[in-house]
């Protein structure tokens, strides 16, 4: 009997301050906190932001009044994208198109000197597919006017441009809607598409799904 209340009384003993593991229990229970606060800490970390108040198109300068603030979490990735903090370079324009609400990527910007597309309007008489619309690529052809009054074969001119813009036109007297469509145009491509338009050929701008450009 003695054996065993003596057991039992070192299995009811309160355990000490000095004893090791309750040291280790405590310093584990501490860490585990600490990491938890850490995480949750973590996760409700957000930034400011910028966001295009509108759709910014290739070319279109950017300034303080199209942009608005949004708080967003990034992480990692804040240095990706324009900030209150990085602030707005002077003089930046866009060199891809930025759609309404979309985060401003730092990538997106640049200077008019190194800007390698540029819009130019063509005006369109035939009526555009729902899908063509501005950031969407189309093929722009063209039939240059031969000696019988008419048009020669159409040929490629444009493969895959970018649309940076569409604006409701009129032909002449108002008789009929016409579109203007202002597609980005590389340096190599622009004197082929203005010499086009200079000997009144007949331009046609067809959807690219593919998107494609070669």
């Amino acid at each position: 009997m003695s054996v065993g209340t003596m057991s039992g009384g070192a299995r009811l003993k309160k355990p000490s301050w000095k004893d090791p593991r309750l040291v280790v229990g405590i310093l584990l229970v501490l860490a585990s906190t600490a990491g938890v606060v850490s995480l949750l800490g973590a996760a409700d970390q957000t930034t400011e932001a910028y966001a295009a108040r509108e759709a910014i198109a290739v070319g279109e300068r950017l300034t303080a009044d199209k942009l608005h603030r949004v708080k967003v979490r990034l992480g990692d990735l804040e240095q990706r994208y324009l900030t209150p903090e990085s602030g707005l370079a002077e003089g930046a324009v866009a060199v891809q198109r930025i759609g309404q609400d979309q985060l401003v990527p730092r990538d997106s910007l640049g200077e008019l000197d190194v800007l390698d597309r540029k819009p130019v309007a063509v005006t369109v008489d035939e009526a555009l597919p729902a899908q063509a619309v501005a950031g969407s690529r189309v093929d722009v052809w063209v039939a240059l006017p031969d000696a019988r009054n008419g048009y020669s074969q159409p040929t490629l001119l444009l493969p895959g441009a970018e649309i940076a813009q569409l604006t409701p036109g009129s032909t002449a007297l108002g008789s009929a809607r016409s579109t203007v469509v202002m597609v980005l145009v590389t340096d190599s491509q622009m004197p082929q598409l203005l010499g086009a338009q200079a000997n009144k050929a007949k331009i046609s701008v067809v959807w690219n799904p593919g998107g494609n450009s070669r």
